[in-house]
């Protein structure tokens, strides 16, 4: 497995860093590897873990019909 060495980071990058991985449970390493692992996944994979994270948040909400709302809107 290869290694990389990334020279000249930013000292407010790296305590982000730190402070991503920690509320993740992770260590930074592995922080890293997730976030390179996530930036060189195809996008469509991306995006559709993003928008089943995004279902989830509005699982089991009961919410209204938008349609009325749109067409007066649209009629305006």
């Amino acid at each position: 497995m290869a290694q990389v060495l990334v020279r000249k980071l930013e000292d407010e990058i790296l305590d982000k860093l730190k402070t991503r991985a920690k509320s993740r449970g992770r260590s930074m390493e592995a922080e890293i590897r997730e976030i390179l692992r996530e930036a060189t996944s195809s996008p469509q994979r991306t995006n559709f873990k993003k928008l089943k994270r995004v279902q989830k948040l509005f699982e089991g909400l009961h919410l209204p019909d938008s349609t009325q709302l749109i067409r007066e809107d649209r009629d305006r």
